[in-house]
């Protein structure tokens, strides 16, 4: 990595700030690009310098998620022979977890990194991949959005009726149940307990499995557990350690009931008016992002955070086929929920053959 590189990816510490505050300076976030030159020159070749505003509110604590966004960015910088750089801000200190999709329409970023579960009330159909059970297998799940996937080209196209896309895409593994005081390996299990989580459709999970769900950032949890605001959390077990959840919760319930992405959002109007090498240059980013990222997450989630997990103490409940359809049969009706919000039943049935495929 160059020595320029080093520098503009330093992280920024400063105040996050307010959409209101923000929108007074979209006019310096604004990307530095030519107009776009309808050719799709070789990757590095004659490349226009661009610095891309780029935010996320993942803290660097996260191993797991971390490492794929300096890898996209090294690549993006190495594919352009170094003309694409990055004014890089981590841990919600431009835009805060719910502020980086507004945030990034307003123009006060060029690129955020978000995960679904924050935006898909907004984009409903990102919730196709988000449904309890919709995957039973994780690798079947990292294949419908795998980086060339019909599924999310389909989506891709459905993001583009509002202006977003995707460039890059590390669908997390899946998300447990975790709680501090009593193991859930049933539905009745879960009557009556406060669970955190972090979307919608997640809230509609907890709801048929006769749970109350709570909203609250990732940050807010460990301090929740600990007063006993919330019984348990709703999460993928990068939350566990990217949180030192650990020392809070007691026992994790392992089947697939819900699932999300970290993906890199961009305005399609901001990448359609990059020249064709800029393009080229980030969607490649975007593919090793997808690729490398999503191997790197896996491996640490496998090796490192289960191992931090277990060794705290934490006691991972594994379902037999019994339990397992009970399960399935109470969150059943999240599927016609999720079709009802999103605007034609048709789009979403396709959604659903296509990650069913």
């Amino acid at each position: 990595m160059s020595t320029k590189t080093r520098t503009t990816l330093a992280r920024r510490r400063g105040p996050a700030f307010s959409l209101a505050a923000a929108a007074l300076v979209v006019s310096a976030c604004g990307n530095s690009a030519d107009e776009q030159d309808g050719s799709s020159g070789e990757a590095g070749a004659d490349v226009e310098p661009l610095e891309i505003t780029a935010a996320t509110y993942i803290p660097p604590s996260y191993d797991d998620l971390y490492h794929g966004f300096e890898v996209f960015m090294e690549e993006a910088e190495g594919t352009s022979d170094g003309a694409i750089t990055f004014d890089w801000y981590d841990s919600g200190t431009l835009l805060e977890a719910d502020q980086l999709v507004p945030g990034l329409t307003q123009g006060v970023a060029n690129m955020v990194f978000t995960t679904s579960s924050y935006i898909s009330s907004t984009y409903p159909i990102l919730g196709v991949y988000e449904l309890p059970f919709v995957t039973n297998e994780y690798e079947d799940q990292r294949a419908a959005l795998s980086y060339d996937s019909e599924l999310r080209t389909f989506l891709n196209e459905q993001l583009a009726e509002q202006d977003l896309m995707s460039i890059g895409t590390m669908p997390t593994t899946y998300q447990w149940i975790w709680t501090a005081d009593e193991p859930i390996t049933s539905p009745e299990d879960i009557n009556g307990m406060r669970i955190r989580v972090a979307g919608p459709l997640e809230g509609r999970t907890i709801e048929a499995l006769g749970g109350s769900p709570v909203t609250m950032s990732s940050a807010e949890v460990y301090e929740a557990l600990e007063r006993g605001t919330v019984d348990g959390v709703l999460s993928y077990i990068g939350t566990i350690p990217g949180r030192s959840l650990q020392e809070v919760v007691r026992y994790g319930t392992a089947a697939p009931f819900g699932a999300y992405s970290v993906d890199a959002y961009v305005r399609k109007s901001w990448f359609d008016d990059l020249t064709g090498a800029q393009q080229d240059a980030l969607m490649e980013a975007g593919r090793v992002y997808s690729e490398e990222g999503t191997d790197h997450m896996v491996g640490v989630h496998e090796g490192q955070y289960l191992e931090t997990i277990e060794d705290a103490g934490v006691e991972i409940v594994e379902l037999d086929d019994a339990q397992t359809a009970a399960f399935e049969e109470a969150v059943a009706e999240t599927y016609d929920q999720w079709s009802e919000s999103v605007d034609d039943p048709a789009t979403a049935e396709e959604a659903l053959g296509l990650i069913g495929n």
